[in-house]
This record gives C-alpha cells, sequence and structure tokens, in this order.
C-alpha cells in the first residue's frame, strides 16, 4: 500500500513546503539549490587553494631556513 505524500504551502514562504507527513520543510526552488551547491563547492575549492599555498609558503621557509643554516656553516668554515 502506497501512502500519498502531499505537502501545505509554508506561509510567507512561497518557495518552501511542508511534507504533512513528516513534517519536513522543503524548499522547492530548485535555481536557488543549485545557486547553493555552486556556492559551496567554490568556497570549498576556495579552502583548498589557500591550504596549499600555505603549505607551499611553509616549504619555502623551511627550504630557505636551510639554506640559511648552510651559507652560516659555510661562511664559519673559511
Amino acid at each position: 500500500m502506497e501512502k500519498k505524500t502531499s505537502y501545505k504551502q509554508v506561509e510567507g514562504h512561497p518557495d518552501l513546503v511542508r511534507d504533512t507527513t513528516s513534517h519536513a520543510i522543503i524548499n522547492t526552488n530548485v535555481t536557488a539549490f543549485e545557486k547553493a551547491k555552486k556556492r559551496a563547492i567554490s568556497a570549498q575549492r576556495q579552502r583548498d587553494e589557500i591550504r596549499n599555498t600555505t603549505r607551499d609558503i611553509n616549504s619555502l621557509k623551511s627550504e630557505m631556513h636551510e639554506i640559511k643554516g648552510l651559507l652560516k656553516e659555510l661562511v664559519g668554515k673559511q
């Protein structure tokens, strides 16, 4: 036996409906949902880029520290 799902419009929110069985609020605006997904993906890419850039900078700092130590060692031997 299949239950028929029915929805009731949420007052004051034209893009929202309430499932009368589960009482869940559902956004029916597919365009807004797609835009939100794209924003989330873009934000994640930006965070990844910042994280990778930070790693690169830290690696360069470490290499510069090593070079500095080697130069001090060379100067000290003369």
